[in-house]
C-alpha cells in the first residue's frame, strides 16, 4: 500500500510498505476513504523528530470501511464505515471508565512514562503505524471504532477522530459561564473548531491569530478577531473588549508552535540539529516550548477565570508565572482529547438536519496521498490558506 513516511526534519515522502494484517483477535483492518493533516503532525515534521524512526507511518485522523475483523469482533463487519479515534483505548480498564480514554490503562506506553497508545506519533506514544495511508490495522477494536450512518460524505464524519472532540473538550474544560466570553488563541483548525463549538452554545468568542485567511473565516463565522499584528498588546485588546476584566476563559490552541519566543526558538532549533540520543534528553528534561501564547493566555483570562490548553507542549522545565497563576485564582486544565467520551454528545449534531459547525466546509485543501510532502510544507508555512487538509487515499 502506499503510506505516508517519515524521513527526516522536514522530509516526509509517500512510499509502498506492507499492508497491515491482523495481529490480535481484536483488530479490524480498514480501508481509508478520508485522513487528516493535523497541526500536531507539524511537531513531527519540525520538532519532536527524535522521537521518531526512519520509515514510520505518519497520521491519527483516520475514516474508512471495515475490510478484515479479528476473531474476537462480533459488533462490526466488513463494509462497515467507521471513524477511529486517534488514541488508542480498550474501553474497560479504570482510566476508561473515568471517561479518561488518553489514560488507558491497557495501551499506556509505560516504557516512555507516557498515557495511552496513538496511532502515528512517535517512539513516546506507542510508534503504531499511522493513519496516512491507504490500509490501517486498528487495535482494540472492541471499543474503539465510532460506526458511522452510510450517506454524507466523509467531511460529515472524518473530524470525529480527532478535530471535534479535541474543540469540544477545549470549551468544556474551560468551563465559561452562561453568556460568557471565550478568547481563543490561535485560529488553526482546532483553534477554529472551538470556536464554532462556544458559538453553537451561544458563547460570545474573541480570536486571535496572525494569518489573514485565517482571522477572515473566523470572522466570516462571527467572532470578533484581533489581528495580533496590528495591536502593541493583546491582552489590553480583549481587556478593552470586556469591559476591562478580561475573558472569563481562554483556549490555548497554539501550543509550542507559539511566535514570540527567540529563548524557546533557539531550543527548538538546537534539537534539530543534536544526534537523537541527546535531543531527547533536551525534550525532556529542558523547556524546549515556545511560551507566547501560554502567557498571553494568563495575562489576558481576568480574576478567577479559566485556562483550557488543547496545543501540544513538550518541555519538561519550561518556567511558568506561577506568582500570578496563584493571584489571579486562575484555573488551568489540559490534556490529550478524550474522543469517545465527547462522541454521544456531538454526533447527534452531525446526523441531524443542518451544518450547526460547519464541518462539510471545514476542509480548506482535499488533495491525493501523493501530495502529501506538499501539503505538509504548505501547512507548516501557513500557505495558500492551508487550514485544513485531508488526504483522499
Amino acid at each position: 500500500m502506499k503510506a505516508v513516511v517519515w524521513h527526516g526534519r522536514r522530509d516526509v515522502r509517500v512510499e509502498t510498505v506492507p499492508d497491515p494484517v491482523i495481529q490480535e483477535p481484536n483488530d479490524i483492518v480498514i480501508r481509508l476513504t478520508s485522513s487528516g493533516l493535523c497541526g500536531s503532525d507539524l511537531h513531527l515534521y519540525e520538532v519532536l523528530g527524535p522521537f521518531m524512526s526512519e520509515g514510520d507511518i505518519l497520521g491519527h485522523e483516520p475514516m474508512g470501511v471495515v475490510e478484515e475483523v479479528g476473531a474476537d469482533i462480533a459488533h462490526l463487519k466488513q463494509g462497515d464505515r467507521v471513524v477511529i479515534p486517534f488514541n488508542i483505548a480498550c474501553g474497560h480498564c479504570l482510566m476508561c471508565a473515568q471517561g479518561l480514554m488518553t489514560q488507558c490503562e491497557t495501551t499506556q506506553v509505560r516504557s516512555a512514562g507516557k498515557g495511552a497508545a496513538l496511532f502515528g506519533y512517535t517512539k513516546l506514544y506507542g510508534q503504531v503505524p499511522g493513519a496516512q495511508a491507504e490500509f490501517l490495522r486498528v487495535p482494540q477494536a472492541q471499543f474503539g471504532p465510532i460506526k458511522v450512518p452510510e450517506g454524507p460524505a466523509d467531511d460529515r464524519f472524518v473530524y470525529l477522530s480527532d478535530v471535534l472532540p479535541t474543540a469540544w473538550q477545549a470549551v468544556e474544560y474551560a468551563a465559561v459561564p452562561a453568556n460568557g466570553t471565550l478568547a481563543v488563541l490561535g485560529l488553526g483548525p482546532i483553534g477554529d473548531m472551538a470556536a464554532r463549538v462556544a458559538m453553537h452554545r451561544g458563547l460570545r468568542v474573541i480570536g486571535v491569530d496572525l494569518v489573514p485567511e485565517r482571522l477572515e473565516r473566523a470572522r466570516a463565522n462571527g467572532v470578533e478577531v484581533i489581528d495580533l499584528t496590528q495591536v502593541d498588546d493583546v491582552a489590553d485588546a480583549i481587556r478593552d473588549l470586556t469591559g476591562g476584566r478580561g475573558a472569563d476563559s481562554v483556549v490555548d490552541a497554539v501550543g509550542m508552535e507559539a511566535h514570540g519566543s527567540p529563548v524557546g526558538k533557539l531550543a527548538q532549533t538546537i534539537v534539530g540539529f543534536l544526534p537523537d540520543v541527546a535531543a531527547q534528553k533536551l525534550i525532556e528534561k529542558t523547556g524546549v516550548d515556545r511560551l507566547a501564547a501560554l502567557h498571553l493566555a494568563i495575562d489576558a483570562v481576568r480574576r478567577g477565570g479559566t485556562i483550557s490548553l488543547s496545543g501540544v507542549y513538550g518541555g519538561t522545565a519550561d518556567p511558568l508565572p506561577m506568582m500570578v497563576l496563584f493571584d489571579k485564582q486562575i484555573q488551568l486544565r489540559m490534556g490529550q482529547a478524550n474522543v469517545k467520551r465527547w462522541v454521544p454528545a456531538i454526533l447527534p449534531l452531525l446526523t441531524g438536519d443542518g451544518d450547526p459547525l460547519g464541518v462539510d466546509t471545514f476542509a480548506t485543501h482535499r488533495v491525493p496521498l501523493d501530495a502529501a510532502p506538499m501539503a505538509y510544507e504548505k501547512f507548516q508555512a501557513k500557505k495558500d490558506g492551508t487550514v485544513k487538509v485531508l488526504f483522499k487515499p
